[in-house]
This record gives structure tokens, sequence and C-alpha cells, in this order.
């Protein structure tokens, strides 16, 4: 076995793949409203955390993950590693003294930022390289360890004098890397890979202190997950592997994270171990102008209320991170061409450039050859005999429409745990609506809701089918 640096087709295949890897890495890494204050952004780092074993045990956090995948390797191949990680680098901030001292302070308050205590993550990388046949039987083990360091950074207010400094530490990690390989039976040549990486560190709570993610935090392996990419051969989808492998995958093992394919579509040479699960050949929107870190992001929701921020917001939030700091200039400097292309993208039409072949029976084949009818599954032109706002209809009896006060008693089928809140409120009717189904829905404001006349005007509304509400008069 050799650790040593990529080749550079390897290299090559894993930077496009990073692109992906990146946004898990940073998963979550800091939420809106983006400050070291917020509530939410006190409780940090939720996916891969590879904590101390001694810290563990007390804990429903892991120290290990165990990825399990299917490869068709060709002779003489050999796989590259790349375990990512970060490393928290715990920042406190202190004042400058008139003797030359520095104090300890909650925050240092500048003119265009506010520096506050904080968990910086920094990016690790563990590579490894070995060839298929040295992985066979008991396989290979590579340990690793980042000795622990610290820094300091001056801090200058706007005319350049030094007024305090951001100290930050890291604490000592060690791991290992353990790789091994099992060729299955069968017709072919295809080989179990197995790939674990723990966190090995001997840290221990102190006495007295009882679990403290906190204190565990900087000795952990923060969003941990693998890039491996084979020199020669294919790695099977875990998600949709062939026939005649569904039983070998069904076997293999994935404790914590979930292997993909990765890099470009119709390539199967690299794999992405992630702990947040991915469909295969994951990419980056098109539309995306930049990461904004916060978890199960939507861009154009948190652009346009990251904009909203007071200056104070600001503030402080280009003070907790550089990368909560490019967020804040990221939506102050967007462009609204580039925010109107975050509204929605259509992805699965194709161009068509001309009539196709006439098909029997009034209908035409797909790509896969399936008829199709020769008329489109929704017609706008039924919506014709419809409208909203004129609609009625008969509930218990009575006619209900535009206008009509109804009790509501959301049903059992429903699965939003808000309408829960609303059974026997009382609410009007504002318009009847009809699916392409031919389903009625209800749409309705809530009596003494204050925020009514601002959902009327922008048209946002609850809604409700005919059976969950009661009616409370009639409508003449």
């Amino acid at each position: 076995m050799t650790v040593t640096a990529f080749a550079p087709e390897t290299e090559e295949r894993f930077a496009l793949a990073r692109q992906v890897a990146d946004a898990v890495l940073f998963e979550g890494y800091v939420l809106y409203p983006y400050r070291a204050s917020a509530a939410k952004n006190r409780l940090r780092w939720q996916f891969g955390v590879l904590v101390p074993p001694g810290w563990g045990a007390e804990c429903e956090e892991h120290d290990f993950q165990h990825t399990e995948c299917l490869m068709e390797p060709k002779a003489g191949a050999t796989l590259s590693v790349e375990v990512r990680f970060l490393h928290a680098r715990r920042r406190t901030v202190q004042r400058a003294r008139p003797d030359g001292g520095f104090d300890t302070v909650p925050e240092l308050r500048l003119e265009d930022r506010v520096l506050m205590p904080w968990d910086e993550g920094g990016e690790e990388r563990v590579e490894v390289v070995a060839s298929v046949d040295e992985l066979l039987g008991d396989g290979v083990t590579h340990p690793f360890r980042l000795p622990a360091r610290e820094d300091t950074e001056p801090v200058v207010d706007e005319d350049g004098r030094a007024v305090g400094r951001l100290v930050r530490r890291c604490e000592e990690i060690s791991g290992a890397v353990r790789l091994s390989a099992r060729e299955l039976d069968g017709p072919y040549r295809t080989v179990r890979l197995t790939a674990v990486v723990e966190n090995t560190s001997d840290w221990t709570p102190p006495e007295g202190h009882g679990a403290d993610r906190e204190a565990a935090l900087p000795r952990s392996l923060v969003a941990t997950h693998l890039l491996m990419a084979l020199s020669a051969g294919s790695f099977l989808s875990m998600t949709d592997p062939p026939e005649w492998a569904k039983g070998a995958v069904a076997a293999c093992r994935n404790l914590h994270t979930w292997p993909v394919l990765a890099g470009e579509p119709g390539r199967a040479d690299l794999v992405l171990s992630s702990p947040i699960i991915l469909q295969d050949h994951p990419a980056i929107a098109p539309e995306s102008p930049g990461a904004l870190y916060d978890a199960t992001e939507i861009d154009e929701i948190l652009a346009l209320r990251t904009a909203a921020l007071t200056d104070e917001e600001k503030r402080e939030a280009r003070g907790t991170d550089e990368r909560a700091a490019a967020v804040i200039d990221l939506a102050d400097s967007m462009p609204p061409e580039v925010l109107e292309r975050l509204h929605g993208a259509v992805r699965s039409l194709r161009e068509v450039t001309g009539p196709g072949p006439a098909a029997p029976d009034g209908g035409f084949p797909d790509e896969h050859g399936v008829m199709r009818p020769d008329t489109p599954w929704w017609d706008p032109a039924s919506e014709e005999g419809f409208d909203p706002a004129r609609d009625r209809v008969v509930v218990d009896g009575r006619s209900v429409g535009q206008g009509s006060r109804v009790e509501l008693h959301p049903g059992l089928r429903r699965t939003d745990a808000q309408d829960i809140f609303l059974r026997g409120r009382t609410a009007t009717v504002e318009a009847v609506l009809h699916d392409v189904d031919g389903g009625v829905h209800l749409a309705v404001t809530v009596e003494g809701d204050p925020g009514a006349d601002v959902r009327r005007e922008q048209g946002r509304f609850l809604y409700f089918q005919p059976d969950e509400v009661t009616p409370l008069e009639d409508d003449v």
C-alpha cells in the first residue's frame, strides 16, 4: 500500500465530484439568519459527525462509518480513496488592553462587523491509494493523526489600529481508514469493497462533566464522507443495480453513510459515500448562484430573506464566519435576473424539432416504445368552465362558495401537523378550486388571523376538502 498524491487523471475526476461533495461537507454549516447568536446556530453540525469512541458510548452519535459497495475492477486496477471532513476550530475573541495585553470578551464590535466566539470548520483530507489485489484478504489500514494547534489573527479597526485578536485552537484528532475487498461467487468477477472510517481518539470527558457535545466536537470528524475511484473498471449502482446483482447489493451493509455513483453521468468509476442520502450522479443545480450552507436550502427564499436582514444583523453575520459573510455579500449583490432564475426550472421537457411519425390507433410511442395517447393528459381549455370566485359546492346539503363561513375539521388522512391546531376554528371560504383529477378544494382564511388581509392580497390560502369543513350558515 502507498499513501501519496493522486495521479493527475484521478485528481481531475475527484475535482469534478468535489463540487457536490463540498455541498455535503458544508451542509448545515451555518443556518439563516447566519448569526452566531441565533438559537438555531448554537447546536452545530448534524451530518456525518464521528465522535471520540470514549464519548460516543454516552450519546446517540457514532464513532465510525461503514461503507460497502460492489465493483468490477479490471486486472491491475488501483483504488484511490479520499476521506474528507471538517476539523472544528474553536475561536475566541480578545480585546486589546492599553498595556499590550488581551482580555477575552463575548464580542468585539467594529464598524463593518461584530466578532463573537464561534466554531469554524477547517477542511481536512486523508488520501489513500492501494491496488485492488492488496485489498483482498485482510485489506489495508491507514491510521492518521491531526495534532493540536493554536494560531492568532490580529483584528484592526477601520483606521488600521489594532483593537484585538482572534485566537483559534484545534484539538488533536486521530483516526483510521480500513479498506478490504472480497470476490463474490458467480459468473462475473464482482468484488465487494468495504471502507470503514473511524475516530480512534482516546479523549474522554473530564471526570464529573458528563456527556458534553460541545467538548467532543473539536475532537470529532465532522461531515465525514468518502470519494473512491477505480483506475480501471467500474462500480455498480447501489440504488439501481442490474438484475443479476440485486441480491449481492441487498447483502451490503452501509452504516451511517450511503454510496452513490458520482462524477460525470454515464461513468461508473467514481463513488461518493455520504451521510446524506443522494441519487446517483448528484449535481449542483446550474441556477444556484453560490453556496448558502443552510441545510435543505431553498435558494430563492434564503436569498430574499437574507437581503432583508437589518444592517445590524448583517454586521453580526459578517463577523460570525467568512462563509456567512460571503452569503450576505451574495444576497446584497445578486442581480434581479439571477434571482428570477431561482424561481423554478423545468428539467423534464425535451425539445421538439418537428412532427413525429404517425402511430396507429390514435397513439404514438415514447422513447421506450410505449404507446401514448395523441392528446395531452391535461387540456388547458378544459378550465374555461370553472370560476373559483363564483363556483360553489354542496356540503352537508348546503351551498358553499366564496364568502361562506365554515368550521374546520381536518381529516385523519391529512399529513400536515399544523392542521391539527386549526381543528374547530372558523374560516371564510375565498375560492372553490377544481384539480385535474376532478377533486374539489376550498381555499380559506382563518378568522381571527391578524395576517388574513395580507394573505388574501397575496393569494396565500389554506386548503381543505369539502368533507373537512362544516357550513356555519346558508348562502343565498
